[in-house]
């Protein structure tokens, strides 16, 4: 099979045109959002073409500790987003969320590279780089709506926390509505997502080995293990970072330290 058709800098130049529609429509409707949608874009655009341009010498070197490295800040900027997007002070989340995300990423990506596919260099660019990258990428979104959820709610509610705790309720089972509740709104999207993967929407991992030649078997194999991977990921991910975080926000009478967040 054919590799995918390039496109021109002038093409691509004429595909930034059509972001003039939401643009417009941001616009027209005053939602304060065509600023932020510019930045976003041309942040984008920046940083792909920079990254690209590192990735063709990663991958020609192919030096597993380089590689490592690159997974490592990308895991460092993933923390930062989930923390900044999840309204908590850096200086106390910060270690915790990147912990959890460390420990994820060793168990995922030790499973599907070891035991999966089976490579013989775990961290080979050709797969390390891409597939660490979209499973962090997946990642971000359900953490920062578990945290925030989370934290959010026990904050509003923390009279019926209170009144668990004061009936006996251990902290476990006082804070067990709120991890329900975090767990549901932050994985309920991917659940749904997932249902129709195939019927509905073509992943982007599936679609980028077809544009590049692979065959609908291969794509397919990896398309379905990728999807389980981010979901296993993910909810490790969620899963630890609230724990671990528990661990620093509560003082010894069971109360949330609520100055830690900016709610």
């Amino acid at each position: 099979m054919n590799s995918a058709q390039d496109i021109s800098l002038l093409n691509l130049a004429l595909g930034y045109l059509i972001i003039i529609i939401p643009i417009a429509v941001f616009a027209y409707y005053k939602t304060g959002l065509v600023k932020d949608t510019i930045i976003a874009f041309v942040r984008m655009t920046i940083q792909l073409f920079l990254v690209g341009l590192y990735l063709k010498y990663v991958f020609a070197w192919n030096y597993w500790w380089l590689n490592l490295i690159w997974g490592l800040l990308m895991i460092i900027a993933a923390t930062i987003t989930i923390g900044r997007r999840s309204n908590m002070k850096k200086s106390i989340f910060i270690v915790p969320i990147f912990l959890s995300i460390l420990f994820s990423m060793i168990i995922v990506d030790g499973y599907f590279l070891g035991i999966v596919i089976r490579l013989e260099n775990l961290f080979s660019a050709m797969y390390f780089i891409p597939i660490t990258g979209m499973i962090l990428g997946n990642c971000l979104r359900s953490n920062v709506i578990a945290l925030s959820s989370f934290y959010k709610n026990l904050n509003k509610e923390r009279t019926m926390y209170r009144f668990l705790i004061a009936n006996g309720a251990t902290r476990e089972e006082a804070l067990m509505p709120f991890m329900r509740e975090a767990l549901r709104l932050s994985f309920n999207p991917t659940i749904a997502n997932t249902a129709v993967i195939g019927l509905i929407s073509l992943p982007g991992m599936m679609t980028g080995q077809l544009l590049g030649g692979s065959s609908p078997d291969v794509a397919i194999k990896y398309q379905i293990m990728l999807v389980i991977t981010i979901f296993v990921a993910s909810l490790v991910t969620v899963f630890l970072s609230i724990k671990i975080v528990n661990l620093f926000v509560f003082d010894k009478f069971h109360r949330l330290k609520a100055s830690l967040f900016n709610f």
